[in-house]
Order: C-alpha cells, then sequence, then structure tokens
C-alpha cells in the first residue's frame, strides 16, 4: 500500500458504532485470556504494565461516558477533572488487583455502550469537548472509543497485531493519523507497504516497513 494512492477513505457513524463492537469484543477476549500474574507483564507502551494500560481502557469508557452525559442532558461533563488526576487514575491502576481492574473494564464498556444506545439522532449532534480541547460533535465518540480499543488490543502484547484489525479501521485510522501529524506527500514518497504496516508505522508501534522515518507514538 502506498499512501500516495488511491482515494481518501470515508468513515460513517455506523462503522464507528460497529468497530466499538468489534474492538471491545477483541480486547475483552484478549484480556479473559490472561491469567492473574499477567497483568503485573509489561505492555508494548514504555513505561507501562498491563494493569496501566487496562486501567486507562477501562477509565476512558468512564470518560467518553461523559461526553454521552453531556450530549444526552446538555448539563457540561468534562471527560476528565484535570490530565493530573487522569494520569494519577492511571499510576493507581498499576496496584489494583487484577480482578478488580477486570471488573473496571467489564463495567466501564457495558456502561459506555448502554449510554450510547439511548442517544437520539437529534442528541448525537450536539457539541461536546474533548480532553484535547477540542470541540466535536458527541457523533464522534464511538470512533474516539474504537481507536482505544483496537490500538491498545495491540499494545496488551499478547500476539494481537494490526493485522489482526479490520481493514476498513484500519484505512480510516492512518488517514486521521496522516492528518494530524501534518505528513505531506512529500513527507510519505517512498513508504510502502502493507495496509497493517503502514497504519502501525503511522501509529508510532512496531511495523515492518523498510527505511520509513521514525515517528514517535500516537494515542
Amino acid at each position: 500500500m502506498s499512501l500516495l494512492i488511491g482515494t481518501t477513505p470515508t468513515r460513517t457513524f455506523d462503522d464507528a458504532r460497529r468497530w466499538v463492537t468489534e474492538g471491545t469484543a477483541l480486547l475483552t477476549g484478549a484480556i479473559e485470556g490472561l491469567d492473574v500474574a499477567a497483568f503485573d507483564d509489561d505492555s508494548q507502551l514504555p513505561g507501562w504494565t498491563r494493569k496501566h494500560l487496562l486501567g486507562h481502557v477501562a477509565a476512558n469508557a468512564d470518560a467518553l461516558g461523559n461526553l454521552i452525559s453531556w450530549a444526552e442532558t446538555g448539563v457540561e461533563k468534562r471527560m476528565y477533572a484535570s490530565t493530573e488526576q487522569r494520569n494519577a487514575d492511571i499510576k493507581a491502576a498499576a496496584t489494583r488487583p487484577a480482578d478488580e481492574l477486570r471488573a473496571w473494564y467489564h463495567r466501564s464498556a457495558g456502561e459506555l455502550e448502554a449510554a450510547m444506545g439511548r442517544l437520539s439522532a437529534e442528541q448525537w449532534e450536539h457539541e461536546i469537548i474533548t480532553a484535547q480541547l477540542v470541540t466535536r460533535k458527541a457523533s464522534d465518540v464511538p470512533w474516539m472509543r474504537a481507536r482505544e480499543l483496537f490500538v491498545h488490543a495491540v499494545d496488551l502484547g499478547v500476539g494481537i497485531t494490526f493485522a489482526d484489525l479490520p481493514d476498513d479501521f484500519l484505512l480510516a485510522l492512518a488517514d486521521e493519523i496522516r492528518t494530524k501529524r501534518g505528513l505531506s506527500d512529500d513527507d510519505l514518497r517512498g513508504v510502502e507497504g502493507s495496509l497493517p504496516d503502514v497504519a502501525a508505522w503511522l501509529a508510532g508501534r512496531p511495523h515492518g516497513l523498510v527505511a520509513a522515518p521514525e515517528l514517535g507514538p500516537w494515542l
């Protein structure tokens, strides 16, 4: 795959909702396959154990649930109280028992899915503000969740790779990261490889591309 060839991929709301379902199933299966001791092992994210990672994903569901509540009620509810509190919660997650973290993950994922299921078409159009202080529509929340689920399923380090993720998701992901990184056609000239490798490279994860410039981690 060359990033200089082809049309810009499109991503629909229905796509994102489907990816949340698929990503939840993938990550849940990976988590349930771990024994208790394995949660203390390193993830593929530098400095993070699997407990850090699972705590982050669980907290992300709660945080996105705040945005859904905002869209549903009209009462402002930010994702996190502060960046410092978010980081402290992730650090604290690394000290929690594995079964407790698993329960948090399941509870937060289920509550987010139920909350999204309650929104009307009009409520999905309400504006919310992300943790990066970007104003978006609530309809972007499923995409935000799908990215967390799929990419961190790879980061868990249990053998899942970008090749295990849906092609249509990878196309949308690669397009978004390219845009957010501000990469021009000249920046990407000569960067060719499989779709999973290109997406992994753009996300700053291990890849099989030859002579591609190094990119820092994303997400």
